[in-house]
C-alpha cells in the first residue's frame, strides 16, 4: 500500500484541530477536499480513523496510532526532500514544542522572529505550559524543562542550570518584617507552587554543606503556574524561590522584588531539551533545537 503524503498531512491537521473546517482553512483547501481526503485514508486502512458527529471529530484508537505513524513519515518526508538542499531558508515543515509559560513569553517569543527570518518556510507550534505534557503522546518534536527529570526514555540534552533566589515584595517586607536568619522565618508565609495543586514543597528550600534542607514554613496560596508564582510574589502574598533571569532580573534591580537570605539559596534548577528517539532527527527539529539552545546559553549557569 502506498500513502499518499499530502492525504497524510491533511489527515494530522483534522486530527491536530478536531475540525475539517478548521484544518480546511489552515491548509487552504476546500472542506469537502479534507474530507475526502480522509475518507480515501480509511478506505484504504480498512478502519475508521475519526469519529464524526454533526458537532464534533473525535480520533480513534486506530487514528491515534495512525496519527503516530504518519507524522514519523510525513517528517521522514520533509527529510528527504531537503537533503541535499543545504541552504538554511530551505528547510521547511511543522517544528512542534513545548516550554514553561515565562520561559516561552519572555526568553524565546520575543527572539523567534529572527528565527523564523533565517528559515522562512518552518512552521512553529508552540505550547506554553507549566505542566508536563507527554512528548510522544501529544506529537511534540521536543520539549524544553526546568527541574529534575524522571526517567521517560527520551533523549536528554543538558543546557545548563537556572539559578534560583528568594524573593518578596516591598508591600510584603512592610506587613511582616525582612529575615535575617532562617529561624526568623517562622513568622512569615511562603507562596507553594506546585502544577497539579497538589500541596507543593512542604517549605523553604535551601543548600547547606552540599545537601537540600527543607526549614517548615506556612503558606496561605498555591498556585500551579509560573506567571501565577511571581503575581502572588508581586501582590505581597508571600516569599517565592524563583529562577532569576530576564525581566525578573530587572523586577529586582528596579525594587519591585527584593532578594532575601542570599546566603540561603535554593538549588539552581537543570534545563534539559528532550526529544524522541529516533534513527535521525528532523533538519528542521535540530535547527530549532540548536537556535533555542544557543539563546538560552546567556540566561544558563554550566551544567
Amino acid at each position: 500500500m502506498t500513502m499518499d503524503l499530502d492525504a497524510l498531512r491533511i489527515y494530522l491537521h483534522v486530527a491536530e484541530t478536531a475540525s475539517f473546517t478548521r484544518a480546511a482553512e489552515r491548509l487552504g483547501l476546500t472542506r469537502a477536499r479534507v474530507s475526502a481526503a480522509v475518507q480515501r485514508l480509511e478506505t484504504e486502512l480498512g478502519t475508521r480513523l475519526l469519529q464524526r458527529t454533526t458537532r464534533t471529530v473525535q480520533v480513534t484508537d486506530d487514528g491515534r496510532l495512525f496519527a503516530e505513524r504518519a507524522q514519523a513519515l510525513v517528517a521522514d518526508a520533509d527529510d528527504v526532500q531537503a537533503l541535499f538542499q543545504r541552504q538554511p531558508a530551505a528547510l521547511r515543515g511543522r517544528v512542534r514544542v513545548d516550554m514553561p509559560l515565562l520561559l516561552a513569553a519572555r526568553v524565546l517569543l520575543p527572539r523567534l522572529p529572527e528565527f523564523l527570518a533565517v528559515h522562512p518556510h518552518i512552521e512553529v507550534e508552540l505550547s506554553s505550559t507549566d505542566r508536563r505534557v507527554d512528548l510522544v503522546r501529544e506529537g511534540f518534536d521536543c520539549v524544553i524543562r526546568i527541574g529534575m527529570l524522571q526517567d521517560s526514555g527520551l533523549i536528554a540534552r543538558s543546557l545548563g542550570r537556572m539559578r534560583q533566589i528568594n524573593l518578596a515584595s516591598p508591600a510584603y517586607l512592610a506587613a511582616f518584617g525582612t529575615p535575617r536568619t532562617l529561624a526568623d522565618l517562622g513568622g512569615h508565609r511562603l507562596v507553594r507552587y506546585s502544577a497539579d495543586l497538589g500541596g507543593g514543597p512542604a517549605g523553604f528550600e535551601y543548600v547547606e554543606d552540599g545537601q537540600l534542607r527543607t526549614q517548615p514554613m506556612a503558606g496561605m496560596v498555591t498556585v500551579n503556574t509560573s506567571l501565577a508564582y511571581e503575581a502572588a510574589c508581586l501582590a505581597g502574598l508571600g516569599i517565592i524561590q524563583a529562577p532569576v533571569q530576564g525581566p525578573r532580573a530587572q523586577l529586582v534591580a528596579s525594587g519591585q522584588l527584593a532578594e532575601l537570605l542570599p546566603q540561603w539559596r535554593p538549588p539552581s534548577l537543570p534545563v534539559t531539551l528532550l526529544y524522541p528517539h529516533r534513527r535521525q532527527v528532523p533538519r528542521r527539529v535540530q535547527a530549532f533545537m540548536d537556535w533555542a539552545a544557543e539563546l538560552l546559553a546567556p540566561e544558563l549557569e554550566a551544567g
